[in-house]
């Protein structure tokens, strides 16, 4: 029997079959994400220049003392370049000049080694004779001063019989080993510095031609002009370091002989040339040997030594040194201070001994590019008021005065 039309109306329309939900591995690669192709490249890059730092670090570190040998060598050619040109240009060979140049330096600085040497020798061994009677004087004013009963035997025999000293014997003993690789140490540094020097000042034109053969010819006259301003200002600094030695010896060699401490002279040299030549730990080397000296002809004079030793460096370094260095060199005395300070901050002695010449050629070799105008004619330049005649009192009062006249006209 055939469907009537009602019932075909209240049947529901067929619906369309689902299809299969994917598979889970399928859905998943739908929202993954390719990695740059770039990506691989840029991280093995990276790792690449972290290696190279750490290894351009860990070079400089163990090439910093060479790098250091080579600085002081090449401002110590500096210094010994203008008698080596001199004497080439008379016709001698720069090789030979510059070994006569170290010859003379170095039989100067032995000859002084060994004056002073046996000189101290022979005052260590006048005081390790006369040790008795200073300590004889001293107990008998002990004695006399807190009414005391001691002996020159029982000081003795208590100063043998310490702790202390026997520690600091112990500690000498096991500290020969050291001091004998600090001494080879500074031979095998000052052999390299030597070396070095020869080289700079032998082969200074060769150098030059070598550097500039780089570098265009603009840039080669710039060069040339930095090297002859550096040995100008390096020249200029050790003259000022010469005269200030000259004075510093004069003014001690004049205090020893006024206290009749003997050696005079060679103190005074010693005096004025390691103060001026070894910077930060100088002064106080050169004052300990007249000290020594001095007490063993009396006590006090070493304590009038000190104190001459401590008011001649105030008087140095806040009114001497600045005028000398700033008229040889060039500088201002603040930017010379600052320039100490900053050298001896960065590398130490070194950079004290070499930062007023490096900055003196720095600041000449920049001053040829900084433009200057000409200064106007005006009395403020000169620390004047701009209104001669007026004081600042004055013109105070003419600006309070100023509001009140405007209100009593209107």
């Amino acid at each position: 029997m055939a469907p009537t039309d009602e019932t075909a109306q209240t049947q529901p329309p067929s619906t369309p079959p689902v299809p299969p939900a994917a598979p889970p591995a399928a859905s998943a690669g739908i929202g993954s994400v390719r990695m740059p192709a770039w990506l691989p490249r840029a991280m093995v890059l990276a790792l690449a220049l972290y290696a190279c730092f750490r290894l351009g670090s860990w070079a400089f570190d163990q090439l910093i003392g060479l790098l250091i040998n080579v600085l002081i060598a090449f401002f110590l050619a500096l210094a010994i370049e203008p008698a080596v040109s001199r004497m080439a240009a008379r016709g001698m060979r720069r090789g030979l000049a510059t070994f006569l140049v170290f010859l003379a330096v170095l039989i100067a600085a032995v000859g002084f080694v060994v004056l002073l040497g046996s000189m101290l020798a022979g005052q260590i061994v006048d005081m390790v004779e006369e040790f008795p009677k200073y300590l004889d004087s001293v107990i008998n004013w002990v004695n006399q001063t807190f009414r005391t009963d001691l002996s020159r035997v029982e000081v003795q025999d208590s100063l043998l019989h310490s702790d202390w000293l026997q520690k600091y014997v112990q500690n000498s003993a096991t500290g020969v080993l050291d001091i004998s690789t600090t001494v080879l140490g500074g031979l095998f540094r000052l052999l390299t510095i030597s070396l070095f020097s020869f080289y700079f000042a032998a082969d200074g034109p060769r150098l030059r031609r070598a550097l500039c053969s780089v570098l265009p010819p603009a840039r080669q006259a710039e060069v040339l002009r930095a090297w002859e301003i550096a040995v100008d200002k390096t020249g200029g600094y050790l003259y000022s370091r010469g005269l200030m030695a000259l004075i510093s010896g004069i003014a001690h060699y004049i205090l020893l002989v006024i206290l009749g401490v003997p050696y005079a002279p060679a103190l005074a040299v010693w005096v004025g040339l390691v103060s001026q030549f070894i910077p930060t730990i100088g002064t106080y080397l050169a004052g300990a040997l007249p000290m020594l000296i001095a007490f063993t002809v009396d006590p006090w004079y070493a304590v009038w030594v000190l104190g001459f030793v401590v008011v001649y460096q105030q008087f140095e370094n806040y009114a001497l040194q600045p005028k000398l260095t700033s008229r040889t060199v060039d500088i201002h005395p603040a930017v010379a201070f600052g320039s100490v300070i900053a050298g001896t901050a960065l590398m130490g002695a070194v950079g004290a001994l070499i930062a007023i010449p490096a900055v003196a050629t720095l600041q000449a070799f920049l001053g040829a590019y900084v433009k200057r105008y000409d200064v106007t004619d005006d009395p403020r330049m000169h620390g004047r008021s701009a209104r001669r005649g007026e004081s600042v009192l004055t013109r105070l009062r003419r600006s309070w005065r100023a509001p009140g006249s405007a209100e009593g006209e209107a």
